[in-house]
């Protein structure tokens, strides 16, 4: 029987197949060759995980949202600030805050208090009007303001194609508030035309003309009515908050009130009392707490009250006696543990004995006669002049460079065989081209107050006139001829810069930043590692927030703080602040916020600011909540070097590293410099930044450039005077290299004749023009302030 053969052609393999369709003719051995599709339960576990993850992600950040929402605008949250800011001088500000305040008032009379509690709109809140023309003022309100109110005058003077809305003032607060943080912002437009028209048609041109100087999603309100103001108190009550990150990293009180408790008079201290709503994070009565413009301090006792403004009271009853009722009222008391209090530890106590030679004990004495003994029978190449007790000190590979760089006078330094010779031998193998520099000891009486300016209090305004104008033609002379100073003719050059060395090269050669410390740093500390530190201090800080703990108060309790050994005159100041508009602040420190270092900040000068801001200069800095006083150092921002040039002054147009003593912050935090007037008047911003690390390390170089012009040139070779004025001061700075304006380098070869003249080798033809110059360095560093804080003065 003939079977009948029916063609089967292959299945076409498409361009979109599956990857189950493609496996189908491998085949497993465990299954007898047959084929079979593959079990595709694994790949659907997969995607059912990831699925999964997906969604439990989502919920995560949903209930963190919410979290936030209810942190803000829950019932247990502190009262929202808002800070009324006006843009020009035009602006009344006290009609709108009566205004604001009497909408959020239950019964809409009564007003008592900056802080009211609204049932109709479930929200507390607290207005602060910002002063025109204190900038102190409207900084401190600008870093706890949860929203920035921005108020416009629609009545103001104005041209065409020229916005006259925001002055001057307004201008130069707008460009501190950007470098602070600002929070979430609205502009509120006031003095409007009552015609609808011309109404619609003036917030359109207001908001045209300023929208640039704020945010993205900043949002216009017209103000002038009731109905205006509920209809933006309806939608700031649904709004969700931003405020800058550095604000949430660390517990902070707005104080209402202030008190002192004096317990004994004469130690010159008492206890501080701020009352107000704790924000942002929980606060540990372990903790330190900071008083701005005060200091750092410990926790007495921290008491949790009852809330003076709760939204759950009766709507007929008045503020004020809601006030009188809660306020003394204690909930619970904290009382710091001797054992976890952090210390309050703000300078290293140097040990004067740390760096003493101990005696040395018998088998270090047998020892030290064993190498003696084996170092006589040893035949020793030593200088001529040397003792025995100074060839005890010298190495023997140390001897055997020393003779081999003796054969040639040209490789080394050419010494003087009189008084000096021995003093100068010892600087003679820092000399080399492989960039080794000068190293020199002597006290440099002469360059130790290059920088400083007059500190007598008693200056006449004549003399303070003439410093002014000292320094004025000072900064003009470093601008044209940068760095360049003239050899003193009385005083030896190798006395006049003996703290200064040569570079081979600026960005490659060493320079050990442990070397010649001055004293001001036994004083301070530092981490081996910062960028580690700062994780985990701030993990710390994370844990202490998502524990149940006993010694912490909950973020929006309205507390007392109990702030011990603060000195009379200072709380007897904030006593009195208290009936300003001047916000005190006291805020919570991380681990090590105490301690004095080496603070870097990047900094630029304020576009404002016309006069020359010097280095060393007392000036006022704020970073973050802190405020106190520094006298920096300015240098270049150098990325390819681990060396930066020291600059005489700060230079505008351009970002300059400040190098300062302060307490530790860990970065990111702004920063807004000040510097205090002679007289009596406003501090005037003077450079605006940010903090850029924690680094004692730093070496900053100041730089020096002695300059010589050609007497003679024979091509490369030229005989260079008035760099140096004696023979001796030419053979000690024989090793360090010279170059000319024309772009010529080169080195000394010896001097010439008794007035300083020098033959000097190039590597090119010289110009009899040019003119030959010499780069000196030696580290700077910062100037401790006489006193931290302004509020001590």
């Amino acid at each position: 029987m003939v079977h009948s053969q029916v063609q089967v052609n292959k299945a076409h393999k498409t361009k979109f197949s599956s990857k189950s369709s493609r496996k189908l003719h491998k085949t497993s051995h465990q299954d007898g060759g047959r084929i079979r599709k593959s079990d595709s339960s694994s790949v659907k576990g997969a995607k059912a995980a990831r699925v999964q993850r997906g969604k439990m992600l989502r919920e995560q950040k949903r209930a963190a949202v919410l979290k936030e929402k209810r942190a803000s605008g829950g019932l247990n949250s502190a009262p929202r600030v808002i800070v009324l800011f006006p843009l020009s001088a035009s602006v009344e500000l006290n009609s709108l805050g009566q205004d604001v305040l009497k909408l959020l008032a239950s019964d809409g009379s009564g007003i008592a208090s900056s802080t009211v509690a609204s049932s109709e709109y479930k929200l507390r809140a607290t207005v602060l009007k910002a002063p025109h023309g204190d900038i102190l003022t409207c900084m401190e309100m600008a870093k706890v303001a949860d929203l920035m109110a921005f108020v416009a005058s629609a009545s103001s003077p104005w041209e065409e194609n020229k916005s006259n809305f925001i002055d001057s003032f307004g201008s130069q607060c707008l460009s501190v508030l950007r470098t602070i943080g600002l929070p979430s912002t609205t502009v509120l437009i006031r003095d409007l035309p009552s015609d609808l028209k011309k109404k619609n048609e003036m917030k359109k041109m207001c908001a045209s003309q300023i929208a640039s100087e704020f945010p993205e999603d900043c949002k216009f309100y017209p103000a002038d009515t009731r109905d205006e103001l509920h209809k933006f108190m309806w939608l700031f009550k649904a709004q969700r908050l931003t405020v800058p990150h550095w604000r949430s990293q660390r517990p902070y009180v707005v104080a209402q009130k202030v008190g002192m408790v004096v317990d004994d008079e004469s130690s010159g201290n008492c206890t501080l009392l701020l009352s107000g709503y704790l924000r942002a994070r929980k606060l540990s009565v372990n903790q330190l707490v900071h008083v701005s413009g005060v200091g750092d301090f410990q926790f007495s006792k921290i008491e949790i009250l009852k809330d003076p403004f709760p939204l759950n009271e009766r709507k007929n009853q008045n503020t004020m006696e809601l006030d009188v009722s809660h306020d003394e009222e204690v909930l619970k008391s904290l009382i710091p543990d001797p054992i976890k209090q952090e210390p309050l530890i703000v300078e290293n106590t140097p040990d004067p004995l740390a760096g003493e030679q101990t005696w040395p004990t018998e088998e270090e004495m047998a020892e030290a006669d064993k190498n003696q003994k084996q170092g006589k029978l040893k035949k020793r190449n030593l200088p001529r002049g040397t003792s025995e007790y100074q060839a005890a000190w010298i190495v023997d590979d140390t001897d055997e460079e020393n003779s081999n760089d003796g054969e040639s006078d040209d490789d080394g330094m050419v010494l003087d065989r009189g008084e000096d010779s021995n003093h100068e031998r010892r600087y003679d193998q820092d000399f080399e081209d492989d960039g080794k520099s000068l190293n020199v000891r002597d006290f440099d009486s002469a360059t130790q107050n290059d920088s400083e300016m007059m500190d007598d209090e008693d200056l006449t305004e004549e003399q303070i006139k003439e410093e002014i104008k000292k320094i004025k033609e000072a900064h003009a002379e470093d601008e044209e001829f940068p760095d360049e100073v003239e050899t003193p003719i009385d005083v030896p050059a190798r006395r006049r810069f003996a703290k200064y060395r040569g570079l081979k090269s600026f960005r490659t050669s060493t320079w050990d930043p442990n070397e010649s410390l001055p004293q001001d740093y036994a004083r301070i500390f530092a981490f081996d590692n910062v960028a580690r530190t700062q994780k985990l201090v701030l993990k710390q800080a994370l844990k202490m927030e998502e524990e149940d703990r006993d010694d912490c108060v909950p973020t929006g309790s309205y507390v007392r703080m109990h702030i011990k050994e603060v000195p009379l005159g200072a709380a007897s100041k904030l006593s009195s602040l208290v009936n300003t508009t001047k916000p005190i602040i006291g805020f919570g420190l991380l681990q090590h916020e105490s301690k004095m270092s080496v603070l870097h900040f990047s900094v630029k000068k304020y576009d404002g600011y016309e006069a020359p801001i010097k280095t060393k200069e007392e000036l006022v800095f704020h970073v973050g909540f802190r405020q106190f006083i520094a006298r920096p150092v300015f240098s270049t921002d150098n990325f390819s070097s681990d060396k930066h040039k020291m600059e005489r002054f700060l230079h505008p147009g351009g970002f300059s590293l400040a190098s300062i003593y302060g307490p530790i912050s860990f970065p990111p935090l702004p920063l807004v410099v000040l510097k205090i007037s002679e007289g009596s008047g406003a501090p005037a911003v003077a450079a605006l930044g940010s903090l850029k690390s924690v680094e004692p390390n730093k070496i900053i170089l100041k730089k020096i450039i002695l300059t010589g012009y050609p007497q003679r040139v024979s091509k490369m070779k030229a005989s260079v005077r008035y760099m140096f004025h004696n023979p001796e001061d030419v053979k000690w700075f024989k090793p360090v290299e010279v170059w000319s304006k024309c772009g010529r380098r080169g080195r000394v070869k010896e001097p010439v004749g008794t007035h300083g003249a020098m033959k000097c080798i190039f590597n090119g033809v010289v110009q009899q023009h040019d003119i030959v110059c010499m780069n000196l360095y030696k580290r700077a560093y910062p100037k401790w302030p006489e006193r931290l804080y302004p509020q001590l003065l």
